[in-house]
């Protein structure tokens, strides 16, 4: 088994309140959970509403599949013109690790 966590860090565009900001980020991380069936949510820079950290984790057997999920997650946050990717983190463990 494989357990793989990525950690996006973004900016949002026209956003002038928390609210606008929940309008924003809920969307994104509904879609991940939808199209790629893992485990999504606002992780951090709950208070700055401009900024949002988004965590994604993913489970599989292999940890090709794992990195490939996690992929294309990055890239569906990364393409979406109301956000800016500021950066991304990844965490791969398996079975040799403690």
């Amino acid at each position: 088994m494989y357990v793989g966590a990525l950690e996006l860090d973004v900016l949002l565009g026209d956003v002038h309140s928390l609210k606008q900001k929940r309008s924003v980020v809920k969307p994104v991380v509904a879609e991940l959970r939808r199209r790629f069936e893992v485990s999504a949510a606002e992780a951090g820079h709950q208070d700055l509403h401009r900024r949002a950290l988004i965590g994604v984790a993913a489970v599989a057997a292999e940890a090709s599949h794992v990195r490939d999920l996690l992929d294309a997650c990055e890239r569906l946050v990364a393409g979406r013109p109301e956000l800016e990717l500021l950066s991304a983190r990844r965490r791969l463990l398996g079975p040799d690790d403690d």
